[in-house]
């Protein structure tokens, strides 16, 4: 006989609206606890909870939440990802101006991302433009235009779609993902690197949006062939550098030698210049900045703009010992001599940061030692 959880699920389906609504508030919890207990019958509860995302509002809620949370499994994300008509379904509706679950969906999309296959198809996916959001037919331009109105509250006043950058980021571990965002695009009467689309949230209030940009920034890196246009502030280049360092600074003051030689965007900055408070996202903006170290050329850059000593005030600054070991390995590329080259001055540098580092080290109290680490 079946358990009561198990003729619960079976009202997932049931044709009276109260029942179905007592049936998804009851079953909520279980989507996390006991996943098994949706992929009976050959999934026919999942088959329920995609219908239920058009249901009425209340109950559209509690069945997204649930695909959000079983959509750890592979199965269940097969059975997501590969229904063409509940991925329009989606669409349709994380698209309206007036859904009260776009957030929800954009969580649900994100996590469909994990799925090679789906991330990569969404880069051809062509469906109804819909108006007034976007006048391109692809299903990734649509979603780059909602994150983009997403972020002053602009197209849907219940949704920021912060979440979308996340599958963002795995669509930018792919080469045509990559290649999709940093290839210029027409758009109206002028040429658009979607790429810049991104890169301009680096500091916004969102920490969601700021780590999935920082990790998009970061994968759209490895693309190598695109460094030259990432790191140029010509008209056709994303001027890419600003956008990272300034999270990585605080109200430090410089020499003049250096400032002189410093971005425009990063120099002057007001005594109350905030760092970025995330420890994650400023790792993963440390190593953007290695990844684009691979050239000689990309070296040459950091160098000549000064980024050393930026990256030496936050090694100093910041008591964390992973972003301290990312300081530590971005240096040791950009001050290193270049074959055939001896430097002094370089290496003097990076004595020096060592020494000045290991002696601040010894005066912090057990104390505050014991504090870090738990920290």
């Amino acid at each position: 006989m079946p358990t009561e959880l198990e003729e619960l699920v079976e009202f997932l389906h049931h044709g009276n609206t109260q029942v179905r609504q007592i049936a998804v508030e009851n079953l909520v919890g279980y989507s996390s606890d006991q996943p098994e207990l949706f992929k009976r019958n050959q999934l026919e509860p999942i088959k329920d909870l995609k219908l239920l995302i058009r249901d009425y509002t209340p109950i559209a809620k509690n069945a997204i939440t649930m695909l959000i949370n079983l959509s750890e499994d592979k199965e269940v994300i097969q059975a997501l990802t590969t229904d063409e008509k509940f991925v329009e379904t989606l669409f349709a509706r994380l698209t309206s101006e007036k859904d009260p679950n776009a957030n929800l969906l954009s969580m649900l999309l994100a996590n469909m991302g994990k799925s090679d296959a789906f991330a990569q198809s969404l880069l051809t996916l062509s469906r109804s433009v819909p108006k007034p959001l976007s006048d391109s037919p692809l299903a990734i331009d649509q979603l780059l235009d909602l994150f983009v109105k997403g972020s002053a509250g602009s197209y849907n006043k219940d949704a920021d779609y912060d979440y979308l950058c996340y599958l963002f980021a795995d669509m930018a571990k792919h080469t045509d993902g990559r290649k999709h965002f940093l290839k210029p695009r027409r758009e109206g009467d002028a040429e658009v690197v979607p790429f810049t689309k991104l890169v301009v949230f680096t500091e916004h209030a969102s920490t969601i949006r700021r780590r999935g940009v920082a990790s998009t920034i970061k994968n759209c890196a490895f693309e190598v062939s695109a460094h030259e246009t990432l790191l140029s502030s010509d008209e056709d280049g994303v001027n890419l550098l600003p956008y990272i360092l300034l999270p990585l600074m605080g109200p430090e003051e410089y020499s003049s030698e250096d400032m002189d030689d410093m971005l425009e965007d990063v120099q002057l900055l007001p005594p109350d210049k905030k760092r970025e408070p995330d420890l994650e996202i400023i790792k993963t903006h440390l190593e953007t900045l290695l990844l684009l170290t691979t050239s000689r050329e990309g070296r040459d850059l950091l160098r000549k703009v000064k980024v050393y000593p930026i990256v030496r005030e936050l090694h100093l600054q910041v008591e964390d010992e992973e972003v301290r070991e990312a300081c530590d390995r971005f240096v040791q590329v950009v001050m290193r001599k270049e074959e055939g080259e001896t430097d002094p001055q370089m290496e003097a540098e990076v004595k020096r940061i060592q020494e000045a580092e290991s002696s601040r080290v010894q005066e912090l109290p057990d104390e505050e030692d014991e504090l870090v680490e738990v920290l």
